[in-house]
């Protein structure tokens, strides 16, 4: 077997000889890596997508298992559709987009390699996707379709499947890399039992930031939880959790610029754009100047260990001079 590293450069010099060999490939990978240089964008797509899906602010539900089997089947053109929004693509000519110029299929699958290629997509580009909301991550990549590479078509439409040991054609734009978390599917049992467990939405917030500390929890557990349409309100302070768990030393930052600073101060995870993180804090004390710490309202702070009494913490506002 050969080492890592090695199979690394073999897939590399694989990768350049297929880019060079196929400049509009090259050139359709190189305009998406152009729109999207980290993949963020792609991702939040993935996760709106299955958002979308779920309808949790009307159903509660917050697994791809509990989709019907008619919603777990439109989850493909809704990708389709939210990535040509998100990203502008034309449309294409006998293709779903035109990209660079040129011609190329989507297909998205919540199973890897269960992507299902139409047989006019032959000798065109295939934009694939996958996510699997369970794992955390998504792939996309793009692929030449060449019969060859094709296993036989037994459904009625004569849709094909990529042959397993022909995957290693796919030129890869991000492989298995992460899909914002659904917090709600990945929190202990015990602690989702206990969220849900009260009646009004503002309770289950409470008790969502609570319990799911230094951990991004996105718009749309947030949506799920409060079931209510001014789930926002549920979340900032006079009145919401952010006032309400403020005597518990709680603070929950969101996607503003200072709330960002904080966190990154306070080391945890960063809220981005949609997000929220919520982390109890204790006042700093002489020498913990090596310990994360942020100054707010004239006092410093850090974050609290499961052995720190609780105190109020300090109030936070939308904009902050941190030192």
């Amino acid at each position: 077997m050969l080492p890592l590293d090695d199979i690394s450069a073999a897939i590399n010099i694989s990768t350049q000889a297929a880019l060079q060999g196929d400049p509009e490939l090259a050139a359709v990978r190189d305009r998406i890596h152009q729109l999207d240089p980290t993949g963020m964008r792609f991702a939040t797509v993935l996760r709106d997508t299955i958002d979308q899906l779920l309808n949790g602010e009307v159903t509660g539900r917050y697994d791809w298992k509990t989709l019907f089997k008619t919603e777990k089947t439109h989850a493909g053109t809704l990708v389709e559709i939210n990535l040509q929004r998100e990203f502008e693509f034309d449309d294409g000519i006998d293709m779903d987009y035109r990209i660079a110029g040129i011609d190329v299929d989507c297909k998205y699958s919540q199973q890897f390699g269960g992507w299902m290629i139409p047989p006019e997509a032959l000798g065109h580009l295939c934009l694939l996707v996958w996510a699997d909301d369970s794992k955390s991550l998504w792939s996309a990549g793009l692929l030449r379709i060449r019969r060859e590479w094709l296993n036989g078509g037994n459904n009625r439409d004569l849709k094909l499947t990529i042959k397993a040991e022909h995957r290693n054609k796919i030129i890869w734009l991000w492989h298995n890399a992460e899909l914002p978390e659904n917090v709600l599917l990945h929190m202990s049992s015990r602690d989702r039992e206990l969220v849900f467990s009260h009646k009004s939405g503002q309770a289950r917030l409470n008790e969502l930031f609570r319990l799911v500390q230094a951990r991004r929890i996105g718009r749309n557990v947030v949506r799920t939880v409060a079931q209510q349409k001014d789930y926002m309100k549920r979340v900032r302070g006079n009145g919401g959790a952010r006032s309400a768990l403020q005597k518990e030393g709680i603070l929950i930052m969101g996607d503003y610029a200072s709330h960002q600073a904080i966190a990154a101060k306070l080391s945890v995870p960063v809220p981005r754009e949609g997000e929220f993180v919520s982390v109890r804090v204790v006042k700093a004390h002489p020498g913990d100047e090596s310990h994360p710490r942020v100054e707010l309202d004239g006092t410093w702070w850090k974050p609290a260990t499961p052995d720190d009494p609780y105190e109020p913490g300090p109030l936070l506002p939308k904009h902050t001079s941190l030192h």
